[in-house]
């Protein structure tokens, strides 16, 4: 209850109520998160379920159109599928595979940035230099050799089921090195302070040390990185579902869906890259809006000064 009581007297809460744009962006990601979750329950129709739906209703309009149909209100895609059940699932693996992927990184990075900065030396050196290998590194690099070599060694049934955690382990990879490089500055600028050589005169070790005194004090760019992050990560999970690199036509995420029906476009099933096109963009600039307000806030005088 104390906690709570101090959260209601926040700057935090106090800045948040103040901005119409952060209100509004995190009432629309809570509620695209809800729809998500339940997913399985809420959707007209179940994808997943090859009875509920027909290849001969491939490319059925959006209702209002002619031609359309009200059972399938945004229409259908190229399987015939009802296209507003597949976008909700489709939100579904995006903001699982985001998250997932934000997860991996920031621990990874994390764990290098702090043992980096604390320690210093050759070690520091050698992990900052690994950083900067990753970053010279496309993603799409890495995730091409890896589709390839997965699909080649266990089969593209195998990889349908593992597509998830193969992309969030390759975007994962991919982009430690922000959090490495964050949370090191960050170490170099707690490890020499007075509380830290407290810590040291009084016989804790080092790891209580980085992870007890000196990781809760790295933590608020850490959480400004992983809001960005996660639509960074949406974004490139997209990217990599739109090159065919990414989710399989029958586990769709919002980029799947997009190449689905991109080649149709020009014929006239313009919807079937048009609503999941747009699901995206509200996805991803809902969180990108948060994450800018969420900077403003944890770091006034570096943004804002």
């Amino acid at each position: 209850m104390k906690a709570w009581s101090r959260f209601k007297k926040s700057y935090f809460l106090y800045s948040f109520k103040r901005d119409p744009v952060a209100i509004a962006s995190f009432a629309v990601l809570v509620v695209l998160v809800i729809i998500s979750l339940l997913a399985p329950v809420i959707v007209p129709h179940n994808t997943y379920d090859t009875s509920t739906f027909d290849i001969m209703d491939a490319e059925t309009p959006p209702y209002w159109m002619e031609g359309g149909s009200e059972v399938y209100i945004l229409g259908t895609d190229i399987q015939g599928r009802d296209l507003l059940s597949t976008m909700i699932f489709g939100l579904r693996v995006s903001l699982l595979i985001g998250v997932g992927a934000v997860l991996f990184q920031a621990i990874v990075g994390i764990v290098v940035g702090l043992i980096s900065g604390f320690f210093g030396g050759r070690l520091d050196s050698f992990l900052m230099r690994l950083a900067d290998i990753q970053f010279s590194i496309p993603y799409l690099i890495v995730a091409i050799f890896a589709m390839a070599i997965f699909k080649l060694a266990f089969g593209l049934g195998r990889y349908e089921d593992l597509a998830e955690l193969l992309l969030i382990v390759i975007i994962g990879l991919s982009q430690w090195p922000h959090y490495a490089r964050t949370v090191r500055a960050s170490v170099l600028g707690e490890k020499n302070k007075e509380y830290v050589e407290a810590a040291r005169v009084i016989g804790i070790n080092r790891r209580q040390i980085m992870v007890r005194h000196i990781l809760p004090n790295t933590m608020t760019p850490v959480l400004v990185i992983s809001t960005i992050q996660v639509a960074n990560a949406i974004m490139s999970e997209a990217a990599l579902s739109f090159l065919g690199l990414g989710m399989p036509i029958t586990k769709p995420s919002l980029g799947a869906l997009i190449r689905a029906g991109f080649e149709y476009i020009f014929s006239g099933s313009w919807w079937i890259t048009f609503f999941p096109g747009i699901l995206l963009v509200i996805v991803v600039l809902v969180i990108l809006l948060l994450g800018d307000w969420l900077r403003d806030v944890l770091n006034p005088k570096l943004y804002k000064g």
